[in-house]
């Protein structure tokens, strides 16, 4: 996996933060979601070199990157420190301004970046996400059930630590086999490494302490963002699951684009439109359309189609 590509710890001033580079062009950011690590871009990184300076990065608390002391409101795994890591690795890896998308998790702390650095990102894509403060306005038994995560996890500690070192493998299982996708996507030893993360007792911690964060402060930062009329400036793209929840819990509010639209001056579901293939972890089952997709808005000029 990620051959040609150069690996590095880089010292982000809060956190230490693991990535993998490679190719030449414009710089482009691969954030990745839960319980992935950034080995899930792992089929669809390679595709994108030949045009791109492709930078897969761990978020904080997951994955090889480190795990910072969190602190009693959770602020440190707010996704608005977890954007600061971000802007400050981009700067010392010497880009200036550069593109992001992100899935899932990676998704929320993609667009807090272009929230709260609007000078620095130039076009954002996320995947099968709709902003936080809409998830949780709009929550009811179909999350609480089906997306487990955002309750269980956000629960106070040690509850969901425990459960999470004890039991890491049926936690990956359970995920990547029940939001529509296919485990066959999924090769063991990239469910091993998914699931190795987890067992570590300061890797499940920061990563209930996100989701404590995602159920407070994420939502208060969104919150006033929304009552102060911030919005993403920059050229934006929304993908999601074809048959995921996504396209059918948000039908009724006009689906994720009008969601969106709420909050972006510049976004589109692409000139293929934003529904793909496979499930929630459609990078992972499809990822030369994913490539594809992202490859044709990153490297496109001037507004897309609505």
């Amino acid at each position: 996996m990620f051959g040609g590509f150069e690996s590095a710890e880089v010292d982000t001033g809060a956190a230490r933060t693991f990535i993998r580079t490679a190719g030449s062009g414009p710089a482009l950011l691969l954030l990745h979601g839960f319980p992935e690590t950034h080995l899930m871009w792992r089929d669809v990184a390679p595709k994108l070199i030949d045009r791109f300076s492709v930078v897969c990065a761990d978020l904080r608390g997951y994955g090889k990157s480190s795990c910072p002391p969190s602190d009693p409101d959770h602020a440190p795994y707010a996704k608005r420190a977890m954007a600061a890591d971000l802007a400050a690795l981009m700067t010392k890896l010497g880009f200036v301004r550069f593109m992001v998308a992100g899935h899932d998790r990676g998704g929320r702390v993609a667009y807090r970046l272009a929230l709260d650095h609007p000078d620095r990102v130039e076009k954002l894509a996320v995947l099968d996400i709709v902003p936080t403060a809409d998830v949780w306005d709009r929550a009811d038994a179909r999350l609480a059930l089906g997306y487990w995560p955002w309750s269980l996890l956000a629960q106070a500690e040690p509850l969901p630590e425990t459960i999470m070192t004890a039991a890491a493998d049926a936690i990956v299982d359970s995920a990547l086999a029940g939001w529509g996708s296919s485990p066959a996507a999924f090769p063991d030893e990239v469910r091993q490494a998914y699931a190795e993360a987890l067992r570590d007792p300061a890797h499940a911690h920061a990563i209930c302490e996100e989701y404590r964060a995602a159920a407070t402060l994420d939502r208060e930062h969104d919150q006033a963002d929304r009552k102060a009329g911030r919005r993403i400036g920059c050229p934006m793209l929304a993908l999601w699951s074809g048959h995921g929840a996504l396209a059918e819990w948000y039908a009724r509010e006009g689906g994720p684009l009008a969601l969106w639209r709420e909050w972006a001056d510049d976004v589109s579901g692409g000139v293929s439109g934003g529904t793909m293939p496979g499930g929630h972890f459609f990078p992972e089952e499809a990822p030369a359309e994913t490539a594809a997709r992202l490859g044709e808005f990153f490297a496109a000029t001037g507004r897309r189609p609505g």
